[in-house]
């Protein structure tokens, strides 16, 4: 006679980037496997593969490659507290006097900070602009990889080459993807510098998700503890 098979519950939620419904299930002790290997690991690969893994297990028909790094940041938290509950406690190393501290973290306060002067249409001229896109987890991993100057400038340039979405001419919108790399290689070749700092300026203030709170060191001084990002979910 085999064990009984048990039934995760559903819960749905909205994709804060754009608006989508989806549902997913809390994660059981596979992902829960997967989520301590990426917390031992400094490996960025290992860590967006674990990511990667964890929402395609949980998420029920969703295609994650779409989903935004806030997104997935937004909805890896919520699939956690599904999993265990609203409140996280942890400890982290004071990081000048590397003192442990014990924390607690209330997932409900964990909030999508948004900026605004965040921008998805860039101008270009008075008739030409871009339209942006989110990275992906992926794009954040090519960014993370580089290991000196020149590469990291070779994958801001890639990142910013796969974040144009479209170039709007007029009533004519040119989807990026219809062309090839060297194309629009040779199109952003074209961009001022101005130009340039809007699209700094576009991933300067993307979403992201942040948790702050303050604690107190042995000898009283007061300090704030501060996760961002994907940070929060592997504190």
């Amino acid at each position: 006679m085999p064990l009984p098979k048990i039934d995760q519950p559903l819960f749905e939620l909205t994709i804060p980037s754009n608006g989508d419904t989806v549902k997913f299930r809390p994660f059981t002790v596979k992902e829960e496997k997967i989520l301590l290997i990426a917390q031992e690991s400094n490996d960025i690969d290992q860590v967006v593969l674990s990511i990667k893994q964890i929402l395609t297990n949980c998420i029920q028909d969703y295609d994650i490659a779409k989903l935004a790094v806030f997104d997935l940041e937004y909805i890896l938290i919520q699939i956690r507290s599904k999993a265990v509950n609203n409140l996280l406690k942890f400890r982290v190393s004071d990081p000048d006097t590397e003192e442990m501290v014990d924390l607690e973290l209330d997932i409900d306060e964990i909030e999508i900070v948004r900026s605004e002067d965040h921008k998805k249409i860039i101008p270009v001229t008075d008739t030409i602009s871009l339209s942006m896109k989110y990275p992906s987890i992926d794009f954040i991993k090519v960014l993370r990889q580089g290991e000196d100057a020149e590469d990291q400038a070779g994958a801001m340039f890639d990142l910013m080459r796969d974040c144009i979405d479209t170039v709007v001419e007029g009533e004519e919108v040119y989807k990026i993807a219809d062309f090839t790399t060297q194309e629009v290689t040779d199109f952003i070749d074209t961009l001022d510098g101005n130009v340039l700092n809007h699209i700094k300026e576009f991933f300067d203030t993307i979403p992201k998700m942040r948790f702050e709170t303050k604690y107190k060191l042995e000898d009283g001084t007061e300090k704030t503890f501060v996760a961002e990002g994907t940070e929060t979910f592997f504190i």
